[in-house]
């Protein structure tokens, strides 16, 4: 598929680089330009690119940016065809890595105020899972204890389309439903980079709740201050499984 990658940070440098591996035709595009694109994400044949051409000709747009700046993009995505599927990483914390989002506070869900700033449907996908358990712990289909990623879209191609690409990048999909469900899998519920198998994902959804939820996601920083001066991934996933234990 030709896909564009926009945000060549930890988690959209993985992707362009895991989906240009197997074969996709990608294309990345960061804000500060094609020269802020690191080396490496480029060394498996993805292409940096500038933003302003980066979204025309492609079959999938994946914004791995900041939550709450889609909307910056809006007039960039005007032309953009509507079976372009676009693929939404992001994941709100205010006051941390996000402003403060009055909707998203008040319960709107993260990824249907994305699209409604961005002006058009997305999937949300990767946004589960530690930037460093995707880019070490994916393996290939039918590995025994393969990692679930959960994806969720209003429209069903689109979401078969985002499913594909993350068994591409090394993780079982699961069909998590609809936008409007994917507040299950924001920060910081049960299924939020707790790394489970394809097994145990849906019970973890469905273990979900907005309330407590929330006040799991904004003690991180002090459940993090608890953890090793230097914390392993292991560490990072044992203290996000014990919030609901």
């Amino acid at each position: 598929m030709k896909i564009t990658v926009i945000g060549a940070g930890a988690i959209g440098g993985n992707l362009a680089a895991k989906l240009s591996t197997v074969g996709h035709d990608v294309q990345v595009a960061d804000a500060r330009g094609p020269e802020a694109v690191q080396a490496e994400v480029l060394e498996s044949g993805a292409r940096a690119v500038a933003l302003e051409e980066s979204v025309q000709g492609r079959d999938v747009i994946v914004l791995s940016i900041p939550f709450g700046v889609a909307g910056q993009l809006a007039d960039l995505f005007a032309s953009v065809p509507d079976e372009t599927v676009v693929i939404d990483t992001s994941n709100y914390y205010p006051g941390l890595l996000s402003g403060q989002v009055e909707a998203v506070d008040n319960g709107q869900v993260e990824s249907v105020y994305t699209a409604e700033q961005l002006g058009r449907p997305v999937v949300k996908a990767w946004n589960a899972a530690l930037a460093e358990t995707q880019r070490t712990r994916g393996v290939p289909a039918g590995t025994p204890g393969r990692l679930a990623i959960p994806v969720a879209g209003d429209f069903d191609e689109a979401r078969k389309v985002a499913m594909s690409l993350v068994d591409d990048t090394g993780f079982d999909p699961y069909d998590a439903g609809v936008l409007a469900d994917s507040w299950r899998q924001q920060p910081m519920g049960p299924a939020y980079c707790t790394e489970l198998t394809l097994d145990e994902l849906p019970a973890a959804l469905a273990a979900a709740d907005p309330v407590k939820d929330r006040a799991v996601r904004d003690s991180m920083m002090e459940r993090r201050a608890a953890l090793p001066a230097d914390p392993t991934v292991d560490d990072v996933v044992e203290m996000n499984r014990a919030a609901h234990r």
